[in-house]
């Protein structure tokens, strides 16, 4: 009995010390994927979205060694008075608005600050829609028509055989992936689960089999769609997305602050949501738009390809929302008038025609409530029209 339980203490303690051994090698997946499900939690949420990169495996993206381009300060604007109310109902943590590419109102809630990178959740997804344009100008992309298999022959078999490039930057691409952020086993969740633990998303999204509809015919939004995207992007350059985007845009732009993307365990970057910057520079970006591209004298995106990928072209079928060319278009919109959006209230929003661009950030974990991004829309309206009846009144006087 007494051999026995020496015997026993032995292995229990060599278990223990294997447990040690396998947590301290496992250490970092491990607080990876603890700060994965406590991500959004009410408590954490706030620090959260401004410091990713330390729950995430991240890559800089090179602002460049120019100089850092002016936002100049316009006349301070009084805002509507239910924005107010709006800040708060949404958890609003920046609101910054430019008229004529001039900041008429900037303002930091939650305790944090202009200097805070912030996460883009799908507000990113139009960065890359951005690049491909300026690619397929150059010729590096042959035509949106091209299979995406063409440029990433690894989806050879998989879902996206057939699909075309156009088709995924529509959103149309039939490939079935639950987007239910809020079922810890949707397709949307078990991919956060693998960047959390170091996996590769390219292996994940070629392991995808299932479709519900023909490619082209019917849009259904599918976050996934863009990593094939930045799967295209990567196989027609040769090149990473981090060090694409920086060369293109971000260091054309001249932003105050290098900004980063999530990555996963091959370091290649979270394309579809994990882009992190200030709120002036997602502004900056706002800005290029809603000047046609152009930027200090500067041609960064086609013209042609800033019209055309904010026009609601893909294919839904039930007139109540618009998209383009991973931009979102606003039911009943003016001319030119369009946003990028990501969950939890992340928005870059341009009214081209009143020279209005909006750049905000949240920590909304009602985002997905009956009406509410109706009311954000309604609320962005209303700040557009507001400073541009101001602007009005100034020069009258």
């Amino acid at each position: 009995m007494r051999i026995f339980g020496k015997w026993l203490g032995r292995v229990l303690l060599a278990l223990l010390l294997a447990a040690v051994v396998i947590g301290l090698w496992k250490r970092e997946e491990i607080e990876r994927l603890l700060a994965v499900n406590s991500l959004f939690s009410e408590e954490k949420i706030v620090h959260n979205f401004s410091h990713m990169d330390g729950a995430f495996l991240s890559t800089p993206v090179a602002r460049g060694d120019g100089l850092t381009t002016n936002l100049p300060y316009g006349p301070e604007t009084d805002l509507p008075p239910e924005v107010d109310s709006w800040i708060d109902a949404r958890d609003v943590t920046a609101l910054l608005v430019l008229k004529d590419g001039a900041i008429v109102y900037e303002n930091y809630f939650k305790g944090t600050g202009p200097e805070d990178r912030r996460i883009s959740w799908s507000v990113a997804k139009s960065y890359l829609s951005a690049l491909v344009g300026i690619l397929l100008e150059e010729g590096q992309i042959a035509s949106l028509d091209d299979p995406v298999t063409k440029y990433a022959p690894a989806l050879k078999g998989s879902a996206y055989d057939g699909a075309s490039l156009r088709n995924v930057l529509h959103m149309a691409s039939g490939v079935t992936f639950d987007e239910d952020y809020l079922d810890y086993d949707s397709d949307i969740n078990r991919m956060g689960r693998v960047v959390a633990l170091g996996g590769k998303l390219d292996d994940f999204t070629a392991e995808l089999t299932e479709t519900f509809a023909e490619p082209g015919s019917q849009w259904q939004y599918v976050s996934i769609d863009t990593h094939v995207i930045g799967m295209v992007v990567r196989g027609a350059t040769g090149r990473s997305i981090p060090e694409l985007l920086s060369e293109k845009i971000i260091a054309p732009l001249g932003l105050e602050h290098a900004p980063y993307y999530i990555t996963d365990g091959a370091g290649t970057a979270f394309v579809l949501g994990g882009l992190n910057m200030t709120t002036r520079d997602y502004a900056r970006f706002g800005q290029m738009f809603a000047q046609g591209g152009e930027w200090n004298g500067q041609q960064i995106v086609p013209a042609d390809w800033v019209r055309e990928s904010t026009r609601p072209t893909a294919p839904t079928a039930d007139g109540k929302i618009g998209y383009g060319y991973q931009w979102w278009v606003p039911l009943g919109a003016a001319e030119g008038e369009y946003m990028a959006r990501g969950i939890y209230g992340q928005y870059i929003y341009i009214d081209t025609m009143k020279g209005v661009v909006i750049a905000t950030n949240a920590t909304d974990r009602k985002f997905r409530a009956p009406g509410v991004s109706e009311q954000n829309i309604e609320i962005f309206r209303k700040i557009a029209a507001s400073v541009s009846d101001s602007e009005g009144q100034e020069e009258s006087l």
